[in-house]
Protein backbone atom coordinates (compact mmCIF):
# COMPACT_ATOMS: atom_id res chain seq x y z
CA UNK A 1 0.00 0.00 0.00
CA UNK A 2 2.90 2.22 0.89
CA UNK A 3 4.00 2.39 -2.62
CA UNK A 4 0.78 4.34 -3.56
CA UNK A 5 1.15 7.23 -1.96
CA UNK A 6 4.01 9.22 -3.92
CA UNK A 7 1.52 8.62 -7.14
CA UNK A 8 -1.24 9.98 -5.26
CA UNK A 9 1.12 13.02 -4.67
CA UNK A 10 2.37 13.52 -8.50
CA UNK A 11 -1.33 13.23 -9.87
CA UNK A 12 -1.98 15.69 -7.38
CA UNK A 13 -5.01 17.14 -5.26
CA UNK A 14 -7.30 18.09 -8.12
CA UNK A 15 -6.97 15.20 -9.55
CA UNK A 16 -7.32 12.64 -6.94
CA UNK A 17 -10.23 15.19 -5.40
CA UNK A 18 -12.47 14.85 -8.97
CA UNK A 19 -11.48 11.51 -9.41
CA UNK A 20 -12.78 10.29 -6.08
CA UNK A 21 -16.34 11.39 -6.88
CA UNK A 22 -15.64 14.80 -5.50
CA UNK A 23 -15.28 13.87 -2.25
CA UNK A 24 -12.27 14.70 0.80
CA UNK A 25 -12.08 18.50 -0.36
CA UNK A 26 -11.05 20.31 3.12
CA UNK A 27 -12.77 23.38 2.77
CA UNK A 28 -9.45 25.83 4.53
CA UNK A 29 -7.42 27.97 3.30
CA UNK A 30 -3.63 26.46 4.80
CA UNK A 31 -0.04 28.19 3.54
CA UNK A 32 2.77 26.04 1.89
CA UNK A 33 5.45 26.41 3.90
CA UNK A 34 7.91 24.66 1.42
CA UNK A 35 6.70 26.33 -1.68
CA UNK A 36 6.46 23.77 -4.96
CA UNK A 37 6.04 20.78 -2.58
CA UNK A 38 3.55 18.12 -2.13
CA UNK A 39 2.86 14.89 -0.57
CA UNK A 40 0.67 12.16 0.50
CA UNK A 41 0.43 9.33 3.26
CA UNK A 42 -1.47 8.05 5.66
CA UNK A 43 -2.76 10.18 8.69
CA UNK A 44 -1.27 9.72 11.89
CA UNK A 45 -4.23 11.86 13.32
CA UNK A 46 -3.84 14.32 16.43
CA UNK A 47 -6.36 15.93 19.08
CA UNK A 48 -4.55 18.56 20.71
CA UNK A 49 -5.70 20.26 23.95
CA UNK A 50 -7.07 23.79 23.05
CA UNK A 51 -3.92 26.21 22.39
CA UNK A 52 -1.38 23.23 23.69
CA UNK A 53 0.76 21.36 21.72
CA UNK A 54 1.52 18.27 24.06
CA UNK A 55 0.11 15.91 21.98
CA UNK A 56 2.19 16.88 19.19
CA UNK A 57 5.22 15.92 21.25
CA UNK A 58 3.84 12.76 22.27
CA UNK A 59 3.05 11.94 18.52
CA UNK A 60 6.23 11.55 17.58
CA UNK A 61 7.03 8.28 19.97
CA UNK A 62 4.28 7.05 17.80
CA UNK A 63 4.77 8.16 14.04
CA UNK A 64 5.20 5.70 11.40
CA UNK A 65 7.56 6.72 8.38
CA UNK A 66 5.57 7.77 5.67
CA UNK A 67 2.47 9.02 7.15
CA UNK A 68 1.47 12.57 7.30
CA UNK A 69 0.94 14.30 10.90
CA UNK A 70 -2.93 15.77 11.09
CA UNK A 71 -2.43 18.64 14.15
CA UNK A 72 -6.01 19.61 15.17
CA UNK A 73 -7.50 21.27 18.11
CA UNK A 74 -10.93 21.75 19.43
CA UNK A 75 -11.12 25.10 17.70
CA UNK A 76 -8.58 25.89 15.06
CA UNK A 77 -6.98 29.44 16.55
CA UNK A 78 -3.68 31.29 15.36
CA UNK A 79 -1.50 29.66 17.90
CA UNK A 80 1.60 28.03 16.89
CA UNK A 81 1.80 24.07 17.35
CA UNK A 82 4.53 23.39 15.47
CA UNK A 83 7.93 25.09 15.03
CA UNK A 84 11.79 24.01 13.76
CA UNK A 85 12.24 21.68 16.60
CA UNK A 86 9.11 19.84 16.38
CA UNK A 87 9.50 19.60 12.52
CA UNK A 88 13.28 18.19 12.81
CA UNK A 89 11.74 15.73 15.33
CA UNK A 90 9.05 14.82 12.73
CA UNK A 91 11.42 14.62 9.35
CA UNK A 92 14.30 12.73 11.36
CA UNK A 93 11.28 10.05 12.42
CA UNK A 94 10.41 10.04 8.64
CA UNK A 95 7.23 11.61 8.00
CA UNK A 96 5.86 12.19 4.63
CA UNK A 97 4.22 16.05 5.44
CA UNK A 98 2.12 17.92 8.40
CA UNK A 99 -0.93 19.05 8.00
CA UNK A 100 -1.46 22.07 11.13
CA UNK A 101 -4.94 23.08 11.65
CA UNK A 102 -3.31 25.53 13.47
CA UNK A 103 -0.48 28.09 13.16
CA UNK A 104 3.36 27.59 12.77
CA UNK A 105 6.51 29.68 13.46
CA UNK A 106 10.34 29.52 13.05
CA UNK A 107 8.93 29.25 9.08
CA UNK A 108 12.13 30.80 7.15
CA UNK A 109 13.93 27.21 9.32
CA UNK A 110 11.13 25.22 8.23
CA UNK A 111 11.35 26.51 4.48
CA UNK A 112 14.86 25.11 5.03
CA UNK A 113 14.57 22.25 7.05
CA UNK A 114 12.32 21.04 3.25
CA UNK A 115 10.07 18.87 5.35
CA UNK A 116 6.20 19.66 3.71
CA UNK A 117 4.33 21.57 5.68
CA UNK A 118 1.09 23.12 5.18
CA UNK A 119 -0.57 25.34 7.96
CA UNK A 120 -3.43 27.57 9.08
CA UNK A 121 -1.83 30.38 10.43
CA UNK A 122 1.52 32.04 10.83
CA UNK A 123 2.06 33.20 14.18
CA UNK A 124 4.26 33.91 16.65
CA UNK A 125 2.51 32.60 19.96
CA UNK A 126 3.16 29.50 21.04
CA UNK A 127 1.26 26.31 22.46
CA UNK A 128 1.36 25.10 26.05
CA UNK A 129 2.44 21.71 27.22
CA UNK A 130 0.07 21.12 29.80
CA UNK A 131 -3.13 19.49 28.22
CA UNK A 132 -3.99 16.03 27.75
CA UNK A 133 -5.73 15.27 23.48
CA UNK A 134 -5.80 11.96 21.78
CA UNK A 135 -3.85 10.38 18.87
CA UNK A 136 -5.90 7.85 16.68
CA UNK A 137 -9.30 9.08 16.86
CA UNK A 138 -10.79 10.57 14.14
CA UNK A 139 -10.33 14.31 13.72
CA UNK A 140 -12.00 17.56 11.39
CA UNK A 141 -10.36 19.51 9.29
CA UNK A 142 -11.83 21.93 6.61
CA UNK A 143 -15.48 20.17 7.53
CA UNK A 144 -14.09 16.72 6.72
CA UNK A 145 -13.72 14.13 8.97
CA UNK A 146 -9.80 12.48 9.16
CA UNK A 147 -9.33 9.07 10.09
CA UNK A 148 -6.32 7.21 11.33
CA UNK A 149 -5.48 5.63 8.41
CA UNK A 150 -6.92 7.56 5.40
CA UNK A 151 -5.05 9.05 2.86
CA UNK A 152 -4.00 12.83 3.10
CA UNK A 153 -2.99 14.68 -0.43
CA UNK A 154 -1.12 17.89 -0.51
CA UNK A 155 -0.18 20.26 -3.12
CA UNK A 156 -0.35 24.00 -4.01
CA UNK A 157 -3.94 23.83 -4.79
CA UNK A 158 -4.88 22.58 -0.95
CA UNK A 159 -5.76 19.31 0.68
CA UNK A 160 -7.95 16.08 -0.14
CA UNK A 161 -8.43 13.77 1.77
CA UNK A 162 -9.72 10.26 0.45
CA UNK A 163 -11.02 6.67 2.62
CA UNK A 164 -8.43 3.86 3.55
CA UNK A 165 -10.85 1.87 2.17
CA UNK A 166 -11.23 3.80 -0.84
CA UNK A 167 -7.30 4.68 -2.15
CA UNK A 168 -7.11 1.64 -4.26
CA UNK A 169 -10.07 2.37 -6.47
CA UNK A 170 -9.45 6.14 -6.03
CA UNK A 171 -5.80 6.21 -7.61
CA UNK A 172 -7.09 3.60 -10.03
CA UNK A 173 -9.68 6.17 -11.47
CA UNK A 174 -7.03 9.31 -11.09
CA UNK A 175 -4.45 7.25 -13.51
CA UNK A 176 -7.44 7.20 -15.59
CA UNK A 177 -8.44 10.69 -15.39
CA UNK A 178 -4.39 11.68 -15.87
CA UNK A 179 -4.25 10.01 -19.32
CA UNK A 180 -7.52 10.85 -20.70
CA UNK A 181 -6.17 14.58 -19.76
CA UNK A 182 -2.94 13.80 -21.12
CA UNK A 183 -4.58 12.98 -24.58
CA UNK A 184 -7.29 16.05 -24.56
CA UNK A 185 -3.78 18.68 -23.63
CA UNK A 186 -2.58 17.49 -26.70
CA UNK A 187 -5.46 18.13 -28.87
CA UNK A 188 -6.05 21.26 -26.92
CA UNK A 189 -2.78 22.06 -27.72
CA UNK A 190 -3.35 20.71 -31.40
CA UNK A 191 -6.08 24.11 -31.83
CA UNK A 192 -8.89 22.06 -30.29
CA UNK A 193 -11.69 23.50 -28.38
CA UNK A 194 -13.00 21.92 -25.25
CA UNK A 195 -16.17 23.50 -25.70
CA UNK A 196 -16.45 20.82 -28.82
CA UNK A 197 -14.60 18.49 -27.41
CA UNK A 198 -16.75 18.16 -23.97
CA UNK A 199 -19.71 17.95 -26.11
CA UNK A 200 -20.56 21.63 -24.15
CA UNK A 201 -22.24 23.45 -26.79
CA UNK A 202 -25.37 20.97 -26.25
CA UNK A 203 -26.05 22.25 -23.38
CA UNK A 204 -26.26 25.97 -24.59
CA UNK A 205 -27.74 25.32 -28.43
CA UNK A 206 -31.07 24.06 -28.66
CA UNK A 207 -31.56 20.56 -30.63
CA UNK A 208 -32.90 20.86 -33.94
Amino acid sequence: MTAVYPELADLGTATVYEAGGRRGCVEADFIQIVPGSRAAGPARTVRCGQDDNLMVHAAMAQLEPGEVLVLTMPEPRPVALVGDLLATQAQVHGAAAILVDASVRDVEELAQLGLPIWARWVRVRGAGKDVPGTIGEPVDVGGVTVRQGDAVVLDRDGVAIVERERVTETLASARERAEKETVKRARLRAGALSYELDGLHARLEPEG
